[in-house]
């Protein structure tokens, strides 16, 4: 794909490589939204020294904040490929970091819940698929600058274009096998069906639910998180594969709604489903002494 594709005399010129001006009040509310989730998230961290948010949620967002302030450039002079250059590569990477600060949460729910469910252990499912998502993430910034400097020379930009969409869809498949690993978790753990033997198993208490209601938050709020990095993965997939000019990038309400609104969804289900909440208090006596409190007070 050459950049006068992307300049098609089809399309209006004076719209520049969008195929459309990006609207200034949108650009405006998610820079605006960003910097709120990622202020919080930085609060966050501090407070419940969660270090590794730093290189995953925060970092997510101020890649946001980078590509809609871009975009909000845009806006004022469509005409200018570095602004544009500068969105592709960091909304493209942004949700990156995002998706794994689930994989670190999910080792966490697994080694207080109970490691002996887990096809892997907590440690090597965190190392795997984080060392993973490090990969996707090189390989989708590659792609995005390797585009960028294509448009910048004038020159065919089909290879950025395949690198970033190979990085994307090694995301999904990433994203896929981490669901369906926790899915088998939560389903072992449920009916008591251990993959593997650990020394100091936790026992539960007669009567004892295996996860409180903290963790139970906790995972629809991942779920929910991951939900909305999925479906705006399958979009930027879709867009990527129709082409530089094609009618799905060409469209201003799709990138908003199924990039900007669902990671916004995203990085914010995070900070309201935070891990220093409703992870970090939880252990595994709780529910004991939750069910010993209960069991006095009905007694009186």
């Amino acid at each position: 794909m050459t950049l006068g594709s992307v300049f098609a005399t089809t399309a209006p010129v004076s719209v520049g490589p969008y195929h459309y001006v990006p609207t200034e009040w949108i650009c405006i509310l998610f820079v605006v939204l960003y910097s709120i989730s990622t202020v919080l998230h930085l609060g966050q961290a501090f407070k419940y020294r969660l270090w590794w948010m730093l290189p995953t949620a925060i970092l997510a967002g101020v890649l946001e904040i980078l590509g809609w302030s871009a975009r909000l450039w845009s806006s004022r002079n469509p005409k200018l490929l570095t602004p544009y250059e500068m969105q592709l590569v960091g909304t493209i990477v942004a949700p990156t970091p995002l998706v794994a600060a689930n994989f670190i949460i999910l080792g966490q729910i697994i080694t207080q819940v109970g490691p002996q469910y887990s096809r892997l252990t907590p440690k090597i499912y965190t190392i795997i698929f984080c060392c993973f998502d490090v990969i996707c993430l090189i390989v989708q910034a590659a792609g995005g600058a390797s585009a960028a400097h294509a448009a910048s020379s004038k020159t065919s930009a089909s290879m950025g274009a395949n690198i970033m969409l190979g990085g994307i869809a090694a995301q999904l498949f990433a994203i896929v096998v981490y669901v369906t690993l926790a899915v088998e978790f939560l389903l072992r753990l449920k009916h008591n069906a251990p993959f593997r033997y650990v020394e100091q198993p936790r026992i539960l208490e007669k009567g004892q639910s295996a996860v409180s209601k903290n963790l139970q938050f906790m995972l629809y709020g991942m779920a929910f998180c991951t939900l909305c990095i999925f479906i705006r993965s399958v979009y930027r997939t879709v867009e990527l594969a129709n082409g530089w000019s094609g009618p799905v990038i060409s469209t201003e309400r799709y990138f908003d709604w199924l990039d900007g609104a669902l990671v916004t969804l995203a990085v914010y289900t995070l900070n309201f489903f935070h891990p220093g909440i409703w992870v970090k208090k939880d252990d595994p006596t709780a529910h004991a002494s939750q069910q010993a409190v209960d069991e006095e007070a009905s007694a009186t």
